[in-house]
């Protein structure tokens, strides 16, 4: 990883394992911008994670990359396409922009074939497989204006998906679900990258909700990218984790690392913070007091995703 003005980027890699990469890529509306300088890669086959809260710019973004929106400036890059190349493969974007474009008073099969005849792609029980495929396929003659909130969501996503597109955008896809409706999304979208190798570009406000099946992250806030990770990385700056004070941390610290399977630094509280097997908590004890070493404190904590997010867009220092 390199860093960039303070922000901690992905290396880059060669070019052809992208489906979309952005340079530098502004939208501003009069003299506010929406979105500055976004550097943005996603690669090939992965669910990246869009996060950030109202307003900072992600549905910005993202209708800039659907082509629903011109940027004010930048430039972007779609399956290897710049400038106006990408128009000749637009058509392998699908998105769900803010709420789902449907007719209300078709059902969900007469709104997919809609789309299908759109895209020229209206073969026999071609709607009725992604009406299966996103969990559709008893909803019948039922319209469509008469469906819960999670199954508008669900149609949605099939209508992105009509064409089979090689990238799909999904702007808060979860968003007001209740928990099965959300575990039903994660596990369409689970199922469209490894059954059918799309790339997914989503967002959500849900972040630990994201954080079980996303392969990489963006972090947006008040119009700027602040950061980019992958799940490997976040699992190194989250999870839970074992802090202890003690009379003495410098040489309890060297106690602790001389313990095999763990790993231990003091924090920023002037707490030894160690990671590894935690479960071993009293054998770190046991081997703090042999050491004539008396323990004040010691207490399992948690840093989840949202804690993450919260640290950065705070002004919140971390390690990576």
């Amino acid at each position: 990883m390199d860093k960039d003005n303070g922000r901690v980027r992905l290396a880059k890699q060669p070019d052809a394992e992208y489906v979309l990469t952005t340079d530098k890529l502004c939208k501003r509306y009069k003299h506010v911008y929406a979105a500055r300088d976004i550097d943005i890669r996603i690669r090939r086959g992965e669910i990246y994670g869009l996060i950030g809260r109202n307003g900072a710019g992600k549905t910005t973004i993202m209708r800039v990359l659907s082509g629903l929106s011109n940027a004010t400036s930048g430039s972007y890059s779609l399956f290897g396409k710049t400038g106006r190349e990408i128009r000749s493969v637009m058509g392998q974007v699908g998105a769900l922009i803010e709420a789902p474009g449907i007719y209300a008073n078709l059902n969900a099969v007469d709104n997919l074939r809609m789309k299908c005849i759109a895209l020229n792609c209206d073969k026999p029980g071609y709607a009725e497989q992604l009406l299966e495929l996103v969990g559709l396929s008893d909803t019948g003659k039922k319209p469509a204006g008469a469906f819960s909130l999670g199954m508008r969501q669900r149609l949605g996503i099939a209508l992105a998906v009509v064409g089979d597109p090689k990238l799909v955008i999904l702007d808060e896809p979860i968003n007001g679900l209740d928990p099965q409706g959300i575990v039903d999304v994660r596990n369409i979208l689970t199922r469209l990258r490894d059954e059918r190798g799309m790339t997914i570009m989503i967002s959500s406000h849900i972040l630990d909700e994201l954080g079980k099946f996303a392969d990489c992250y963006g972090i947006i806030n008040e119009g700027r990218l602040i950061d980019e990770f992958t799940r490997q990385d976040i699992q190194q700056r989250t999870g839970s984790f074992t802090v202890v004070s003690t009379d003495n941390n410098e040489k309890a610290l060297a106690v602790i690392r001389d313990m095999s399977g763990l790993s231990a630094e003091i924090d920023g509280e002037k707490r030894i913070k160690i990671t590894g097997e935690i479960s071993r908590s009293a054998n770190v004890v046991k081997c703090l007091v042999e050491n004539d070493i008396f323990v004040r404190e010691i207490k399992t904590e948690s840093f989840s995703l949202e804690d993450y997010y919260l640290s950065v867009t705070r002004g919140g220092t971390t390690n990576a």
